[in-house]
């Protein structure tokens, strides 16, 4: 193909190409796509997008929005890597109109790596080896003449100067460049790809000699499941276990297959290049015996090890995904637990040689009183420690208090029981919180910066307060991964991780707002159009100049410019501002709309919020213009009925038994109430107040069918859960959500008490939960599981 013939396509063409995939894609019309690919190149986020630019984008929710970026991100890369390998091939001379047919064509980046494989520079292989040699005639010769007999034909390539030793060497330089040749047909390996794909098999054995070491991944010692179906926790414990030196894992097809002469792929291969299968056959003439060969080695040198190092990438990709999905979804629950509200809470940060930590927060959140008591050993202070409680919960007048999950947590609330008997007119509700993460924000610069003059030991306590008070807040402070919501976070692609965690994050602060005159500057940098800058300097400005009366004052804080002004505004909130429409999450450029609704009405804005009555009889569509749809104008109405509503649930503490304090309490048949803390693939993990986390296997969530346990549970749920076995040696629970089944049944118990459940110990620091290395025994219940 001439200069002439190929041009680079335009940034016009490429985008209507998106346009028009990602419309199929997702099954949005491509106006849409065209019209949210605008909006982001505009600067626009996807909460602002989602909630103020409905009439622009036909209403597409948050969640597809989050689709089309990430595709548009991959497909945006495809593009341009596609015309970086045309412009190659065409540098070499060798883009003919069927190539660059095939190249426009590819819809994936690794369709067009196939493609490309013949043409990309190299290293020199020993099949250039061979060419330099000058045996690519005599393969050419070999594939192409069906009389030809290799022996005979290879004495004419003999040339010790040239490397060619004998007709074995050119023979076997032949056979390098014919299987290099095959190896590079992008139909054949994707032919290939996909028979692996349906009918491959992962395969893992242990490293002689780590038997002992590798001790924790006894169960995969001698594995094998189907590559189509592995669950994602299993195929990222066996990388873990090849992380550690521990296992060796391959790729094949089952073994009855692979003991198949000849074998399955080198068949296929033989049959793709047109020799069909009789070249295996015993009455194959010598060239098709040498051919065979060809095709043998081909699979065995060429393509099993390439598929190998490609099939585990895919499944590491693949499992990667798939767990921080999980983390995603977990995050998302967590975050938008149900806030206790503007309440004063006393936090409590249990220790027991080290004192607990005691810190008292206001209405607002703002640090009022700290301490540290020390009930336990060695001073065993309790009475000291019981009147200075009720002396501060008296003067504060603390209504809730909230007491870390972590060592000493069930002593500790132990203590306050006693407390609120001794003092019934305390009123005070204990409320057990998770403190993951705890340590690593009492660490932080964050908290540093926040609390300067604050020993390390107390903002613990003062975090696990705030946790209970408006959990989002608080937990934006520390980095999602910390938190401890996942399965095998930090195995994961941690790029992939923090983007996906940093838009959980983003959506669900900007689906709740934030008030602008109490939000800290890392609750601040996650609304819409702001960053940690912007943030700081709101921060700044409100301790220098007082609170924000009006959404416009926020004009004056230096950088905050008209842009940032569009894409936040709407997700601030001023409480008790000159403008009670601040306070909502009507955008101040729908204002105007709103004035019209106040002149039909004949009534002020401080009437009408709240007041669904006054706005009965009124039509959403009487209000629409030029600017602003129905579904705005749907959205203002909405918000005046409930202005700055919280899309959160109630607030409902859980309690746990007091009979109940370890493992060794713990019966068979016994019902108690516990917190979610961790769903994963194969189910979730309940905090039943004994330093340890049970596990409802998703078998035992239901007695329904569950497909996917987040169906059914979410992180911080309350639920009420059945023991069914308690094992005290390697700290296990298994528990069901049917409180109809009976402990010790293996039908009802599932592969429950087969997987690892959460290590307590560990939480606060955000520590993996080893939710995907099962034990060696119950291994009947576990081969369910497993297969």
């Amino acid at each position: 193909m001439s200069e002439a013939q190929f041009t680079a396509r335009s940034p016009q063409e490429i985008e209507q190409r998106l346009q028009i995939q990602l419309g199929t894609e997702l099954g949005v019309r491509p106006q849409q796509v065209a019209a949210t690919m605008q909006l982001i190149a505009e600067g626009s986020t996807v909460p602002f997008i989602a909630r103020y630019r409905k009439e622009a984008t036909a209403g597409l929710d948050d969640t597809v929005l989050r689709q089309l970026e990430v595709r548009l991100l991959y497909l945006q890369e495809l593009e341009a890597r596609r015309d970086v390998v045309m412009a190659s091939v065409h540098e070499q001379g060798k883009l003919t109109e069927q190539l660059r047919q095939a190249f426009a064509e590819a819809d994936t980046k690794q369709r067009l790596e196939d493609l490309y494989a013949p043409f990309k520079p190299k290293r020199r292989t020993r099949a250039q080896i061979a060419r330099e040699a000058g045996l690519q005639p005599l393969a050419e010769q070999l594939l192409a003449d069906a009389a030809c007999v290799p022996q005979e034909a290879a004495l004419a390539y003999v040339d010790v100067d040239k490397g060619v030793a004998d007709v074995k060497a050119a023979l076997d330089g032949a056979r390098d460049i014919l299987a290099e040749q095959f190896s590079e047909s992008a139909d054949l390996v994707a032919s290939l790809r996909s028979m692996l794909m349906r009918q491959g098999l992962i395969y893992a054995k242990v490293v002689a000699g780590k038997e002992e070491e590798g001790a924790n991944f006894r169960d995969w010692f001698d594995f094998s499941e189907s590559i189509s179906t592995i669950a994602s926790h299993r195929m990222l414990a066996l990388l873990r276990g090849r992380q550690q030196g521990v296992l060796d894992l391959r790729i094949g097809l089952s073994e009855d297959q692979e003991a198949l002469l000849p074998h399955p792929c080198s068949e296929r291969i033989a049959e793709f290049m047109g020799f069909g299968s009789q070249i295996f056959g015993s009455r194959a003439s010598a060239r098709e015996q040498w051919l065979a060969e060809v095709c043998r080695w081909c699979w065995r040198v060429k393509l099993l090890m390439f598929f190998e190092m490609e099939i585990v990438g895919v499944l590491r990709e693949r499992a990667e995904t798939q767990a921080i999905d999980v983390f995603a979804t977990n995050l998302k629950d967590l975050l938008l637990s149900p806030p206790a509200g503007p309440k004063a809470v006393i936090g409590l940060d249990p220790g027991i040689r080290t004192g607990v930590k005691v810190a008292v927060i206001d209405r607002t959140g703002k640090v009022v009183d700290t301490t540290t008591i020390y009930p336990f050993e060695p001073r065993r202070d309790v009475a000291g420690s019981l009147r200075t409680l009720a002396d501060l919960i008296k003067r504060h007048q603390v209504e809730l208090a909230a007491i870390g999950n972590g060592t000493a947590s069930r002593e500790t609330d132990k203590l306050v029981a006693g407390l609120c008997q001794a003092h019934p007119e305390l009123k005070l509700t204990r409320v057990t919180v998770s403190e993951a993460g705890a340590s690593v924000y009492s660490a932080s610069e964050t908290a540093a910066l926040e609390f300067p003059d604050l020993d390390v030991s107390l903002r613990g306590a003062v975090s696990i307060a705030r946790r209970l008070q408006d959990p989002l807040a608080e937990l934006v402070k520390i980095e999602p991964k910390s938190i401890g919501v996942g399965q095998y976070q930090h195995d994961v692609n941690q790029r992939q991780l923090a983007t996906t965690l940093t838009a959980v994050v983003e959506d669900c602060v900007n689906a709740v707002g934030v008030d602008v005159n109490t939000a800290s500057a890392a609750l601040l940098a996650h609304v819409s159009g702001l960053n940690s800058g912007l943030a700081k300097n709101i921060v700044s400005y409100r301790d220098a100049n007082g609170r924000f009366h009006s959404r416009a004052d926020l004009m004056a804080v230096p950088r905050f410019g008209e842009k940032a002004f569009e894409q936040a505004a709407g997700f601030l909130r001023i409480n008790g501002g000159n403008n009670p429409l601040d306070a909502s999450a009507v955008h101040p450029e729908a204002y105007p709309v709103v004035q019209k609704i106040l002149a039909k009405v004949q009534a002020d804005v401080k009437a009408v919020m709240g007041n669904r009555q006054l706005l009965n009889g009124l039509s959403p569509s009487e209000f629409i213009d030029e600017r602003f749809g129905l579904p705005t104008v749907k959205d203002i109405f909405i918000e005046l009925e409930k202005p700055g509503r919280d899309p959160r649930p109630e607030f409902k503490p859980v309690t746990f038994d007091d009979s109940v304090q370890t493992m060794n309490d713990l019966k068979p048949g016994q019902v108690l109430d516990g917190v979610v803390t961790n769903v994963a693939n194969f189910g979730a993990f309940v905090d039943i107040g004994v330093h340890q986390d049970g596990l409802v296997h998703i078998s035992a969530l239901s007695s329904q069918f569950v497909k996917d346990p987040r169906d059914v549970v979410r992180a911080g749920q309350t639920v009420k859960v059945k023991v069914l076995e308690v094992d005290l040696a390697r700290k296990r629970i298994a528990l069901s959500m049917r409180l109809g089944d009976e402990p010790g049944s293996r039908t009802s118990a599932g592969n429950s008490s087969s997987v690892r459940s959460n290590a307590r110990p560990n939480a606060r620091d955000g520590a993996n939960h080893k939710t995907a290395e099962p034990a060696n025994a119950m291994a009947a219940a576990f081969a369910k599981l497993k297969r």
